[in-house]
């Protein structure tokens, strides 16, 4: 176990990488030119440079560059451990924040743990990304070897889908990839309930099936709209049909964990397994938390961006709308397409639909070396609780890794002064900002479970 002044370093190391990512503002847009994760890939391997080890950079698109470090293990059968971390960021509307959100600003007392990193990125998930580095160089500096190889794999274009990151570099470069288990965003949030804590470990993720929606009409002159074929006002009705549907929920295996993990009364907790009941039981939940468990239990539909019209006085004829839709374990592209058209109605045959994204749920099962390594080294912080999976309702570049056989989870450890809602609402939100004393957790999470992957 590592001594606690060596941890005390290391956090230090963690918080100055992670303002540093923060401020290279890798902002993701979803275009092909955006991200520019080349500075943040330069950062890391300046970080790593002098340690040794083999480092490789891969850019498939101009400007959108990822970082694969490779610490060789004794043994060439031993299983392989890759620490991944993407280095975009989602783009921001400052207006809404209290700080500058790429100043990357430490606020409050500096040998405090109650201080915390502000800026865009810092949970969503370059907190991992800084304390991975940190974590992988401590290692190779310190020369002891394990039997598996271990990986540092700093990934552009996360927040897009992987067009310019993982998904290309796993199916293009698997060799210089190449690894068993992978360790990624995101878990560890801990609750707090009667029976002491329980901490989540991100065992799968739902799925994409993002859609852009053209609705049709026809062009006319904006000073006589009466019986005009409008595409905007039918994109409109397209919108709040969407936000009103509701399809069944699914309740599984980690649903039910989740909820066990919540340790609510045993009527409450009761409704929350009954399909009749859920949707009334959510709205009683606390208000950080309804969404989150909303999505765990839910495909849903979120409309997030609307394109269209050309001049005020002239009435639109075309209008795209770019929905974000994410579906639960077991469902198909057909099954996407029929929620659409039960929500939409008579509209679905006034629109053409073009996928943006498509790849089902995966999942990876807990258990085995990995899960055992992970759940030791969590409990070294929190020695009483329970460690369960769980569903992550975001995609993660895990998919890709699962594809080829890895065991992927998502990890982390986050301390118990944050709330779980609060710290919901800081993914894409205002004012986002993580804890130092997270930050020293999941340092030395991550030097833990390797010195427990291989034993």
């Amino acid at each position: 176990m590592t001594d606690q002044a060596t941890i005390t370093r290391l956090t230090g190391e963690t918080v100055e990488l992670l303002q540093a990512l923060i401020r290279n503002q890798c902002v993701n847009d979803g275009t092909p030119e955006s991200g520019e994760e080349d500075r943040s890939a330069r950062l890391l391997r300046d970080e790593l440079e002098g340690t040794g080890v083999d480092m490789q950079m891969y850019e498939p698109t101009p400007g959108r560059t990822s970082l694969i470090a490779r610490y060789p293990g004794t043994d060439p059968s031993a299983p392989a451990l890759c620490l991944m971390g993407h280095t975009d960021v989602v783009p921001v509307s400052p207006d809404g924040w209290e700080r500058d959100p790429f100043a990357g600003e430490l606020v409050g007392d500096p040998n405090a743990g109650s201080s915390e990193v502000w800026g865009r990125g810092s949970v969503d998930m370059l907190n991992l990304t800084s304390s991975m580095a940190v974590a992988f160089r401590h290692i190779v500096q310190t020369g002891q070897r394990y039997p598996g190889d271990i990986i540092y794999f700093a990934v552009a274009d996360e927040e897009a889908g992987g067009t310019h990151g993982a998904e290309v570099l796993v199916r293009d470069e698997w060799d210089a990839l190449r690894c068993d288990y992978v360790l990624t965003e995101f878990g560890g949030m801990a609750y707090n309930n009667s029976a002491g804590h329980t901490l989540l470990v991100t065992t799968a993720e739902k799925g994409l099936g993002w859609r852009r929606l053209k609705v049709k009409g026809k062009p006319g002159h904006g000073s006589a709209p009466l019986n005009a074929d409008n595409a905007l006002i039918k994109a409109s009705e397209i919108v709040r049909r969407l936000s009103e549907y509701r399809p069944a929920a699914k309740l599984d295996e980690l649903w039910a964990a989740k909820i066990a993990a919540l340790g609510l009364p045993e009527d409450r907790h009761a409704r929350l397994l009954d399909p009749g009941a859920v949707m009334e039981a959510i709205a009683e939940l606390p208000r950080g938390i309804q969404a989150n468990v909303h999505s765990c239990s839910h495909t849903t539909f979120s409309p997030n961006v609307m394109h269209g019209g050309v001049k005020t006085n002239v009435i639109p004829d075309i209008v795209e709308l770019e929905v974000d839709i994410r579906t639960v374990p077991g469902e198909t592209p057909q099954d996407v397409d029929q929620h659409l058209r039960t929500a939409l109605g008579d509209l679905y045959e006034h629109v053409e639909m073009e996928i943006i994204h498509e790849c089902p749920a995966t999942a990876s099962p807990s258990g085995g070396p990995l899960w055992s390594a992970l759940s030791d080294a969590m409990h070294v912080a929190y020695p009483e609780a329970a460690i369960i999976p769980s569903l992550v309702t975001g995609g993660t570049d895990s998919r890709f890794f699962r594809d080829q056989g890895a065991v992927a989870y998502g990890a982390g450890l986050l301390s118990d002064s944050i709330d779980v809602g609060e710290f919901f609402r800081r993914f894409h939100g205002h004012n986002e900002r993580i804890d130092v004393d997270s930050l020293r957790l999941t340092t030395q999470l991550w030097l833990d479970v390797v010195n427990r992957l291989w034993v």
